[in-house]
């Protein structure tokens, strides 16, 4: 592997670093209301889930005892 010193390093990483598109603040904003409104749906999903389970072994076990 090819061995290039600190200057250099930094050069490229600035370059690199130049090339990056940066999120306006709207995109930001509505990016982040969407990751909120996914994970309350996930919520409410795997509640639901867990409500279904916990009543389908309840009333197996009310039915052995």
């Amino acid at each position: 592997m090819a061995t290039t010193n600190p200057i250099q390093f930094i050069q490229q990483v600035r370059a690199e670093v130049a090339k990056v598109v940066w999120p306006t603040r709207r995109e930001v904003l509505l990016t982040t209301v969407m990751v909120f409104i996914m994970a309350a749906l996930t919520a409410v999903f795997f509640a639901l889930v867990d409500l279904g389970i916990r009543s389908g072994l309840q009333m197996i076990l009310t039915s052995f005892g």
